[in-house]
């Protein structure tokens, strides 16, 4: 892929708070979030010349976008890529806005799951290789297999929900503003073992929202915009599960996409390199590997760096500063979006206590799917 690095900006972003929001449609969040994004870059609804959408299973075409903004007669594409959808609605508005198709896009993500009916997530698999899968199930899979081949136990995987709950604690927009304890985490109800109760991420409700122009056009809007610096995009065959040789253990479709995000920025040492990073924490487990798989700890040594504090706020590499999905909840269509307007306010030294030291480079990492079959979609932001 050819670099795209500092052609495209972020100029305003917008966020709903996530949660279980029963007295609010899924027009009601979009709204809140792309005003908030409006405001933010000091533009006017009919100044967008474009949009993207994305949603998995709560809205269909653009008019899922244009009807509750009353956007008139512009061209709207609705992105549907399983938990990636937010992210590929940005990565495919960013390059028709660098090619010069348009000036300025609005790009939205949102999920009303609260009003589906289902406790997890509605949708379809393959009626052979996805018979009987559940996602607590499949990423269990994953859970007893690192931790037969590696040593480690559920203690480990505590510690990660804690410094996420600890870190969502401290964001007035996420699902859950409460700390926990190991304590709790260890003797919480069981899911699918060894996954409990607070191994797993909510179902959330909730929006957010992107403006985005060219680079050079950008200083007209707003002086402390942030730029794309770089997008990977990988999709797995979905036959791991097939596979004699797939063990559960690391993810192939996170370590392509990393590599085609390093490999723009020649990146060597990301853990060294990068400033901190949103990932797709959507069971304890599944951040644990990612950790590995971005390259942020070697194989099996994650737990090492896990008690180190390595991924704490005051770590070397602060890992989900907002909460991430265990905390600040996963609407599938928001949650990449939601990841960026983390890194975006990262950026801007607006984070708070959560602010990461010396901010230059975030990344966000959101893996759809299940262990063996999954959609993996990395976005690095950082300073013009």
């Amino acid at each position: 892929m050819k670099k795209l690095s500092d052609r495209v900006a972020i100029i305003g972003m917008g966020c709903t708070k996530f949660g279980e929001h029963w007295d609010k449609s899924a027009d009601d969040l979009i709204v809140e979030a792309a005003y908030e994004a409006f405001e933010d870059a000091g533009v006017e609804p009919d100044q967008i010349e474009a949009g993207w959408v994305g949603t998995l299973t709560s809205g269909i075409s653009g008019l899922s976008l244009t009807r509750p903004l009353k956007l008139q007669y512009i061209p709207v594409t609705r992105v549907e890529n399983m938990c990636a959808t937010g992210q590929d609605a940005l990565r495919n508005a960013a390059f028709a806005v660098a090619a010069g198709a348009y000036d300025l896009a609005l790009v939205a993500g949102f999920e009303k799951l609260k009003d589906s009916g289902y406790s997890g997530l509605p949708g379809a698999s393959s009626s052979v290789i996805g018979a009987g899968n559940t996602a607590p199930g499949a990423f269990a899979l994953a859970a007893n297999r690192y931790f037969h081949k590696y040593g480690v136990g559920k203690e480990e995987l505590a510690k990660i929900s804690v410094k996420n709950h600890y870190n969502g604690a401290r964001n007035k927009k996420a699902h859950f503003q409460k700390e926990i304890t190991v304590d709790q985490v260890m003797k919480a109800p069981m899911i699918a073992s060894p996954l409990g109760l607070f191994d797993c991420c909510p179902t959330t409700d909730g929006a957010a929202a992107a403006v985005i122009t060219r680079t050079d056009l950008a200083p007209r809007f707003k002086k402390d915009y942030v730029t794309i610096k770089a997008m990977g995009l990988a999709v797995g065959p979905g036959t791991g599960r097939l596979d004699p040789e797939f063990d559960f253990t690391s993810f192939p479709e996170t370590r392509a996409a990393a590599k085609q995000v390093y490999d723009q920025l020649d990146i060597k040492e990301p853990r060294r390199e990068v400033s901190m990073a949103e990932v797709h924490d959507c069971f304890s487990i599944t951040e644990m590997i990612i950790y590995e798989d971005l390259g942020f700890s070697e194989p099996g040594k994650a737990k090492t760096d896990i008690d180190a504090g390595a991924f704490t706020l005051n770590g070397d590499l602060p890992v989900n500063t907002d909460g991430g999905l265990k905390s600040f909840g996963h609407p599938i269509g928001a949650s990449g979006l939601r990841m960026l307007y983390e890194i975006y306010a990262q950026l801007q030294g607006r984070a708070g206590e959560r602010q990461v030291k010396d901010m230059k480079l975030g990344l966000a990492h959101n893996l759809g799917g299940n262990p063996g079959s999954f959609t993996c979609s990395i976005i690095a932001l950082g300073h013009p």
